[in-house]
């Protein structure tokens, strides 16, 4: 451990891991309980044309797809609000588009190789540059600070987007807002997990958190904490063992969820035992109420249990997405 450490290639390894361990299932538990959670995939593919934009114009491919993978998200949460039928097929083209261009592009370019996408497709946090963790560091700054800071208005409109509505919340703003930091956490997670496998680091980890906690808050903590513990775990396995540290990663967040599983159903029938059927819960989740304060929007449980609100508002119906 001592000699990895001395390296300052390993240094930066694991900084990245670590912010985008907190990054990506900060983000993904809102895809999560919008029953998106398969957008971090499209968004991937997108990302692919502003890989290939930055090797054709010899600029940082990280912030070329930031703008092209962003300018993607608008559009998806705009042909998602239409709900038109013809949507799907729309994101279909979108997503197969980014990644037949960007391959296009790549194929184009002066830094053309076999060996320059592969470590954007599959990431290769071992070879993160000190301008790479910089711009890792300043995106997921900025993810963390939106996706914790406004944790209660982001809930609302994933939880009941009419709801939210008539508390005041500007629900189309925010679905903006959503599906742009979502965009930013493909471009923070592709030099670590690559394109191809961003989309189970936002996710795997939430549906692992989901099993064994009974609130927002607390699965969003602990999909943090599965994130964190797996990209550390997975950098420090692919340098000891010398396999791509992407797939290592993804394939321990699985394990950890395998292993929640098995010990999730004795912790819920012990919980059922010792919980009143009807007793009341607390809410931990509160939006601001222009007419009377604050009025309390219910907080799903972990595992899909209802949970009681103080407040007189009827509670959305739906539940933390499983």
């Amino acid at each position: 451990m001592t000699e990895m450490l001395s390296y300052d290639f390993m240094q930066r390894a694991l900084i990245a891991a670590v912010l985008v361990g907190v990054t990506a299932p900060a983000v993904g538990i809102y895809l999560v309980q919008r029953r998106q959670a398969l957008m971090g995939d499209g968004m991937g593919h997108v990302a692919m044309t502003g890989v290939g934009l930055g090797f054709i114009f010899q600029t940082d491919p990280v912030w070329m797809a930031v703008l092209v993978c962003v300018a993607g998200a608008v559009t998806m949460e705009l042909v998602r609000s239409r709900g038109n039928q013809r949507g799907d097929i729309a994101l279909a083209m979108l997503f197969y588009g980014g990644m037949a261009c960007g391959k296009l592009l790549v194929s184009k370019s002066a830094q053309a190789g076999a060996g320059s996408l592969e470590s954007y497709l599959w990431g290769s946090i071992l070879t993160v540059s000190p301008a790479d963790l910089t711009a890792i560091a300043v995106l997921g700054a900025v993810v963390i600070a939106v996706t914790l800071g406004l944790r209660r208005q982001l809930f609302a409109i994933c939880q009941d987007e009419d709801f939210a509505r008539v508390t005041g919340i500007p629900v189309r703003l925010l679905n903006l807002l959503l599906a742009v930091m979502a965009a930013v956490t493909v471009t923070v997670a592709m030099r670590v997990v690559g394109l191809l496998l961003v989309s189970a680091l936002m996710v795997v980890p939430v549906a692992a958190a989901q099993q064994l906690t009974r609130s927002f808050a607390a699965t969003q903590a602990g999909a943090i904490a599965v994130g964190v513990l797996v990209a550390l775990a997975g950098v420090t396995g692919s340098y000891q063992l010398d396999v791509p540290s992407g797939p290592a990663i993804v394939l321990l967040a699985i394990a950890v969820f395998a292993v929640f599983g098995a010990i999730a159903a004795p912790l819920a029938r012990r919980r059922h035992r010792g919980t009143p059927e009807n007793g009341p819960k607390v809410c931990d989740v509160r939006l601001p109420d222009p007419g009377r304060g604050t009025s309390a929007v219910p907080e799903p449980a972990g595992a899909g249990t209802r949970e009681r609100s103080d407040a007189t508002t009827p509670a959305p119906s739906a539940g933390l997405a499983q």
